[in-house]
């Protein structure tokens, strides 16, 4: 991301319904499919401002991982030294089957290779580790926002699950998130485009915390389905794809 981003983010995620709504959905995921002890490892990969990871501490051993300066500045500031995982070469800085949960929210679309990032989330978790992906859906909705965070594609379930062999990952859940969210977010990002507006950064409307209770709203339009294995999606602005190692 730019710089910038970072302070963007870490001013409104605390309270932005996305965010938040994020936040507890990942965590309703992990509780549901295998929970985490006191002696279980927490890995999140691209930590960002480490709000996420943040919420386990005291809970689980918590490792984050992110290779931004920007990051780094903010991570230090939120979690012991030993906590921190910089990059010191290729891959993450943890021996084999040490992990017993990943956690990549919003982070693969930043990478080139994908791919090779899953493989490194196999080669970390131990047998039967907890992977929870989260991703922007559905490249029609590619617009400004995706290029000032430097993302490489948005995705779509089956592009995202192929990345995740049978042979070594089985399918916990893969759901399209915040559905009813998406013809307002196609609506505004194809507006933006037709017309070449390009609200400064802080200034768009995803950089902005909405009114309380339009706030409270969108947070639950946007949990409670994802919360749920039942409810069809055939379409959303994001995906969560929860996976196990074989």
């Amino acid at each position: 991301m730019q710089a910038s981003e970072y302070g963007n983010l870490d001013r409104v995620e605390s309270d932005h319904w996305y965010y938040a709504g994020k936040r507890e959905i990942v965590e309703h995921w992990i509780q549901f499919s295998r929970g985490l002890k006191a002696t279980d490892t927490l890995l999140d990969f691209g930590a960002g401002t480490g709000r996420f990871a943040s919420g386990f501490v005291g809970r689980c051993q918590v490792r984050v991982f992110d290779s931004h300066p920007e990051s780094l500045a903010i991570l230090r500031n939120r979690f012991a030294a030993e906590s921190i995982l910089e990059p010191a070469g290729p891959g993450i800085p943890v021996p084999d089957k040490s992990i017993d949960c990943v956690t990549a929210l919003d982070v693969l679309e930043h990478l080139a290779d994908d791919a090779a990032a899953v493989r490194e989330f196999h080669r970390v978790l131990r047998p039967s580790g907890l992977a929870v992906i989260t991703v922007p859906a559905d490249m029609k909705l590619w617009s400004d926002w995706d290029v000032s965070l430097f993302h490489h594609r948005r995705y779509h379930r089956r592009g995202l699950e192929a990345l995740f062999a049978r042979t070594q990952w089985e399918i916990v859940h893969s759901i399209y998130t915040n559905v009813f969210a998406y013809p307002a977010v196609l609506f505004f990002r194809k507006w933006r485009k037709w017309t070449n507006a390009r609200p400064d950064q802080g200034n768009r409307v995803e950089d902005r915390v909405p009114a309380p209770w339009l706030n409270r709203l969108l947070r639950f339009l946007y949990v409670a389905p994802a919360k749920t294995s039942w409810f069809p999606t055939p379409f959303g602005v994001s995906l969560l794809l929860v996976v196990r190692r074989r």
